[in-house]
């Protein structure tokens, strides 16, 4: 495995069509107070072990963190960008919700934090009700993925020509982050690819479509995390989410000068404030022991 996490477990996951997830664990300390689970879903073209800092603070918070590369990514099973039938992303994201409840005690809050790509194929699965989770929190999700005039053309036609002809997915790394070492270990990245199918990009302009329909209908707790100069999603999808869905269920906030990975730039203490304010509120009124799921 290529990840860098000395205190984490690498394992695979089998899904139910037999292809393999790598799974990555950030369990507590031994004797550590369980308040919680927190299930991590990777954006486009990078995977799970990007995401290290950011688990290792929830583990400081008392959240133990499971995190997974999806169909086609890091080093998990599948062509780079390809996806085998329109359903397999939200597929393996409920398979792998079920299958850590089911190692759970009871009691004990699940919650499910995507980013991007991640952060609309986790507020879709929950459209769908697909999962039971005590909370969703979405890091910049591409609800709307700001599709320009060549790409809504290739969209009208390589999902029905060619869907698993892939192509760049035409996401400039510069835009990441502000952080100039977060761009250059992007680009350095090994495990992270640029490469995008026709149907993988049909369920991404569907999905989104389908969250904001469901959005006034929404009965999950969420927290919306989103960049307000975000070049590599469009934030009016956001906006449009936060506007549309019961405001005693969703709490939006829009941090307006950062870049896509909110959780990578020079200033993330106010994104990880908001985070913990949120999961503070939803923790275990009495916390157990924790264990190894």
């Amino acid at each position: 495995m290529g990840y860098n996490a000395s205190d984490s477990t690498l394992s695979t996951y089998t899904a139910s069509d037999g292809d393999n997830l790598a799974v990555q664990d950030w369990p507590l300390h031994e004797g550590q107070h369980l308040r919680g689970v927190v299930i991590l879903v990777h954006g486009l073209g990078e995977h799970a072990g990007r995401y290290d800092h950011v688990a290792r603070l929830l583990n400081k918070w008392g959240f133990a963190v499971r995190g997974y590369d999806q169909y086609g990514h890091g080093e998990s099973n599948g062509r780079r960008g390809t996806i085998p039938v329109a359903t397999r992303l939200v597929d393996d994201l409920a398979d792998i919700v079920e299958s850590t409840r089911s190692r759970l005690d009871p009691g004990v809050p699940l919650f499910v934090l995507g980013h991007s790509l991640g952060g609309l194929v986790a507020a879709f699965t929950v459209a769908l009700g697909r999962v039971r989770i005590e909370g969703l929190v979405m890091s910049s999700p591409a609800i709307d993925p700001g599709l320009g005039p060549l790409q809504r053309l290739l969209l009208a036609t390589l999902p029905h020509l060619a869907p698993n002809l892939t192509v760049s997915n035409g996401l400039d790394p510069d835009f990441i982050s502000h952080d100039p070492q977060v761009v250059a270990a992007y680009k350095a990245d090994p495990l992270v690819h640029r490469r995008v199918s026709g149907r993988l990009a049909r369920f991404i302009a569907d999905a989104g479509q389908a969250v904001l329909a469901h959005a006034p209908k929404w009965t999950v707790p969420t927290l919306l995390l989103y960049a307000g100069a975000d070049k590599l999603v469009n934030p009016a999808g956001s906006r449009a989410f936060a506007a549309a869905a019961p405001a005693q269920l969703v709490a939006a906030h829009c941090f307006e000068d950062l870049f896509h990975e909110i959780f990578n730039e020079f200033d993330t203490e106010p994104v990880f404030d908001a985070l913990r304010a949120w999961l503070d509120a939803r923790m275990c009124p009495a916390p157990v022991h924790a264990r190894s799921f």
